[in-house]
């Protein structure tokens, strides 16, 4: 199942403080709704584990996360995969520009992603929801973290 979304915040720091911040990974190990384990590998890569739960499904996925494309501290891509074991897998990239604002920094994203297993079998909408959640959880947490 394909999945896009796509979002804004404005976030009351500065672009450079935004894009460290995005870059830090004890940082963003606090925002991600769920993440267990966060850590940079190699540059560029990260490996997370983290659990999720959308509807009744429930599992801890594993994956890998690559920044590309960076342009510090204006915009870079991500992308990712994870599997979840029978509850499926999810892999997709996004786009994060910081554009700066008077009043701070404005994030804008958007995301494609690909979905299977259970996941997929609990429909668009169920699914779109849960997403949404995860990304308003996290851009909470990301501004309560600046």
């Amino acid at each position: 199942m394909a999945m896009t979304m796509d979002g804004q915040i404005l976030l009351a720091a500065s672009r450079e403080v935004v894009w460290t911040k995005l870059n830090d990974p004890v940082v963003l190990k606090i925002c991600i709704p769920g993440c267990e384990e966060l850590e940079r590998i190699d540059g560029d890569e990260f490996r997370a584990v983290a659990k999720m739960k959308v509807g009744p499904v429930s599992a801890r996925f594993r994956g890998r996360v690559t920044l590309k494309d960076l342009d510090p501290p204006r915009s870079y891509n991500m992308v990712g995969e994870g599997e979840g074991g029978v509850a499926g897998f999810a892999k997709g990239g996004a786009k994060v520009n910081l554009l700066e604002r008077d009043d701070g920094t404005l994030l804008t994203y958007h995301v494609d992603a690909q979905i299977g297993g259970k996941l997929a079998q609990l429909g668009q909408r169920l699914v779109n929801g849960a997403a949404k959640k995860l990304a308003d959880e996290f851009f909470a947490n990301f501004a309560r973290a600046l």
